[in-house]
Parts: C-alpha cells; sequence; structure tokens
C-alpha cells in the first residue's frame, strides 16, 4: 500500500496488520465453555490491579533515583564534586542519554520472554547498586558516568511496564491503569522530596559522610528492597502459567487480549509480509509523529527535574523548600486519576491532553508575571497539573498500535526513546544564570506545550478520517461495524 499523505487520503492498512480473530502472538486457541466471565474477570480485574499497584511502587523508586541528584544540589552536591557552570544540568541530561540506547532494543527482547518479572527486577538491582556507588564519588567526571550507566540500565524500566500493562487490560482499561502507574511520577516527586529532607537533615555528618551521600546509598538500597520484592509479585505475561491466578482467570486473561485483535476484515489485496514488528514500526510514520509530539510534552514538564530549585526561589530553607514540594504533586496525583478515568469512559484522548497542558501553560504565565511568594507557589500547583498528559497520550499511542504485540513493544519503546530526548535536553532550558524567575525557561515550556498540542491536533484529525474510512468501506461491503480509532 502507498504512503499517503498526512491529511489527505487516509491510509488505513494498519487495520489489516494484525493477526486473524481468534489467534495471538502466542498461537493460543482459548475456548471460554463453562466459564461465568462477569465474575471471573471482575476477580482477574482485581488481582491485577494490586500487582500493578505493587508496579507504581517500582517506579516511585525509579523515579526517586532518577531525581535525587535535585535534592543532592540543595546540600552541597556541586560544592563538594567542584561543578560550575552548566555542569549540573549536563549531569541531569546524561542519564537520559543513556536512555537512547536501551528502550527499543529492551522492549523487543522483553517481548519474547517468558519471566519479565525477572527482567525488570534484574534491571532495578543494578541501577540501585550503581546508585549507591554514587555515595562515594568524588570527582564530577566519576558522577557522569555513573549516571549515564544508572540511565542506560533504569531506560529498561519504563517502557517494558507500559507494554507488560497492555498485555494485560483491554483498550478502555488502559488508560486508567496508565495513570495509575504514571502517578508514581508525581507521587516520587511529592514524597522523594520528604524523604530526602529527613536524610538530609538527620545523617549529616554521620559515619563523617555528608547528607547528600547517604541520600544516594539510603535511596539505592531501598531500590534492591523494593526489587527483591518484586521478583514474586510483579506479572509475567497471561501466556505465562502463573501461580497466582486460578485456571479460569488464566484462559481468560489470554482470551482478552485475543479479543483486542483489531482485524475485523481479510485484505485480499495486501501483499506477504515478513518485517519485524520493529521494522513495522520503523516505517510507520505515526510512531514518529506521536515520539515528536511527546518529546515536545517531555520538554513542557523539565520543570519537574528541578522542582526543588523552582521551590527554593520563594526563599525558604533547603528543608522546607523540599517539603513545599509535595502538595503540588499530590493534587497532581489526585486529578491525574480523574482526568484517566474520564478520558477512558469518554473514549476521547485529544482534550485529555490538551487540558492538562493548558493548565499548566497558565501557571508558566503567573511564574513569568510575578515574583510574589503566594503566586508563584500557586504556579508550581498548576504546573504539576500538566504531567498526566504523557500519560493519556502514551495510553492513546497504545490504543493505535494495539495490532500486535510486537509492533506494538517496538512502538512503544521507540515512541517513549523519542521523548526521552526531551529530557536529556531540556535541562539545559534550566540554567542557574536564568534565575530566580526563569522566565526564558517558562517561554520554552510554553512554546513546546502549543505546538505540542498542535500535532496531537493533527494526529486525531488523521485517525478521525481513518474511522470514516472504515465506515465507508463497512457501508459499501455490508459489513458489521469494526475497530474505530479513539480520538
Amino acid at each position: 500500500m502507498s504512503n499517503l499523505p498526512l491529511l489527505g487520503s487516509v491510509d488505513c492498512s494498519s487495520r489489516y496488520d494484525a493477526a486473524p480473530s481468534g489467534s495471538t502472538d502466542d498461537g493460543l486457541t482459548l475456548p471460554l465453555d463453562d466459564i461465568d466471565r462477569p465474575i471471573v474477570e471482575k476477580r482477574l480485574l482485581r488481582k491485577l490491579d494490586l500487582r500493578v499497584a505493587f508496579l507504581v511502587l517500582v517506579y516511585i523508586m525509579n523515579i526517586m533515583d532518577r531525581t535525587n541528584i535535585a535534592a543532592a544540589r540543595l546540600r552541597g552536591f556541586e560544592e563538594d564534586l567542584g561543578m560550575t557552570g552548566n555542569q549540573f544540568n549536563t549531569l541531569t541530561s546524561i542519564f537520559f542519554v543513556g536512555y537512547l540506547f536501551t528502550q527499543a532494543p529492551s522492549n523487543m527482547v522483553l517481548h519474547h520472554m517468558k519471566r519479565p518479572s525477572l527482567y525488570l527486577s534484574g534491571c532495578m538491582i543494578t541501577w540501585a547498586a550503581i546508585t549507591m556507588c554514587m555515595s562515594a564519588v568524588q570527582t564530577y567526571h566519576a558522577a557522569l558516568i555513573l549516571r549515564f550507566f544508572i540511565g542506560f540500565v533504569e531506560a529498561a524500566f519504563f517502557p517494558g511496564a507500559i507494554f507488560l500493562l497492555s498485555r494485560w487490560y483491554k483498550r478502555d482499561e488502559l488508560g486508567l491503569r496508565t495513570a495509575f502507574l504514571f502517578c508514581g511520577t508525581s507521587i516520587s516527586y511529592a514524597f522523594s522530596a520528604l524523604i530526602a529532607s529527613g536524610i538530609l537533615a538527620s545523617l549529616d555528618g554521620v559515619l563523617g559522610f555528608t547528607a547528600w551521600r547517604w541520600l544516594f546509598f539510603v535511596e539505592g538500597a531501598l531500590t534492591i528492597a523494593t526489587a527483591v520484592c518484586a521478583i514474586w509479585i510483579l506479572p509475567d505475561f497471561p501466556s505465562t502459567p502463573s501461580v497466582w491466578l486460578l485456571p479460569d482467570e488464566q484462559i481468560l486473561a489470554k482470551q482478552r487480549m485475543e479479543e483486542e485483535v483489531v482485524a475485523k476484515i481479510e485484505h485480499k489485496g495486501k501483499p506477504e509480509e515478513n518485517l519485524s514488528g520493529l521494522a513495522e514500526a520503523l516505517m510507520d510514520w505515526r510512531v514518529w509523529w506521536l515520539g515528536v509530539a511527546l518529546h515536545l510534552i517531555i520538554s513542557s514538564i523539565s520543570f519537574s527535574n528541578f522542582f526543588p530549585t523552582l521551590s527554593a526561589t520563594m526563599g525558604y530553607s533547603a528543608t522546607t523548600s523540599l517539603f513545599l514540594c509535595a502538595p503540588p504533586w499530590i493534587l497532581g496525583t489526585a486529578t491525574s486519576f480523574v482526568v484517566a478515568r474520564h478520558s477512558d469512559v469518554t473514549g476521547d484522548r485529544f482534550w485529555h491532553i490538551a487540558g492538562p497542558l493548558l493548565v499548566g501553560i497558565a501557571g508558566f504565565i503567573i511564574a513569568i508575571s510575578t515574583m510574589n511568594t503566594g503566586m508563584r507557589y500557586l504556579s508550581l500547583f498548576l504546573m504539576a497539573q500538566s504531567s498526566i498528559a504523557y500519560a493519556v497520550a502514551l495510553t492513546w499511542a497504545m490504543n493505535t498500535f494495539s495490532q500486535s504485540q510486537s509492533k506494538r513493544a517496538a512502538a512503544i519503546a521507540l515512541i517513549n526513546t523519542m521523548a526521552s530526548v526531551g529530557n536529556a535536553t531540556s535541562p539545559y532550558f534550566w540554567p542557574s544564570s536564568w534565575g530566580p524567575s526563569y522566565v526564558n525557561s517558562c517561554l520554552i515550556c510554553i512554546l513546546t506545550s502549543v505546538v505540542s498540542i498542535a500535532m496531537f491536533w493533527v494526529f486525531r484529525e488523521h485517525l478521525s478520517r481513518c474511522n470514516e474510512a472504515a465506515e465507508a468501506e463497512e457501508q459499501v461491503l455490508g459489513l458489521p461495524e469494526g475497530f474505530r480509532y479513539l480520538l
């Protein structure tokens, strides 16, 4: 099929990419006779959600080990390692350079594994051990090397976790669960600041070590303890026998994913393709479009990596500044569930991305306009609302590339990799020389938010035309209603 223009004639070939109905990537045919589906499905989802709750805890540790240098910065980290100029920004950025090398290959490997729980737990233990080594660094360059390798290993977790969710939950269930996972970001930003303030305040000088060294050591040790538990708690794939599922629940888990196969019509003129899921994802322009759009969202929420710094611009002590970081993220966590749930119920994705980003833009405008303490603190609450847009956008990507598990794994990883470039470049949006107002930083975040909203609008229009084309084809051929993209 030829490549068609973005908003011209619509290329809807993805509707025919999936395997025939009644089969999965695992080649299983699953009868559901004698199963009371509503009761079994309710039981299954309850068990799954409990394990996803633990996955959130793992993600909290992931974010905590990623952002602890922001808290360490308030207690002499830069001075002790002799950092000057933009070296701290480079230390923040180098972490995400490691992400670029790992995410896509890791997800392709994960797709073929029977025990993703062991793989993800092993990654956790590795990055946590390197984090603990950060407590012993004596030079800036040593810290730079360790930060790169923390990111290199840690990169496997988030796209892997998202892919894992997509192998268990149906389209109308994914939004809330993805937001539930992504809320680990807000929870981590809130409570890691509280944990950091406790460590920095109480362990300074203990055994002759400065507080920031204890911060890396203690948080790395907590992650290792969590990883050991994760080996037995994290779910594997539905096709992997699980002791925590009853036989009827295991059968239903596989059948639910079989029902998610979206191709309902055989495209007789389509030639045979032997491309891997990665190759198919690379050739789909929508993967690149969404990757750039999510890159812009990540750039627009880059303030999150400098939240303690922004809080400190209000003039309070380091401990108080860290405590003040918590309330905006706690509110952001609460509203993220409301937004994600409403997005699932209504089937709308675009406005549930644009809305939070517009609220964030309002926060940036307030931050630009005044140095008043109360108003600047209000701006932090508004900024924190914008992070949910990334979770909804990533859910939209999973909904769009739901045809085959291999392509979905590759698409999620590639999109997240492109988004991660935003994490690597955006630290330079917040140089200390632009403080304490950070007007230029806020203007950049406003610009990236606006452009991302525009790109998602174009994407929505494309999917809308695909749906119209599918409806017209069904009417001509007299077929029942098939797959429709969520808008």
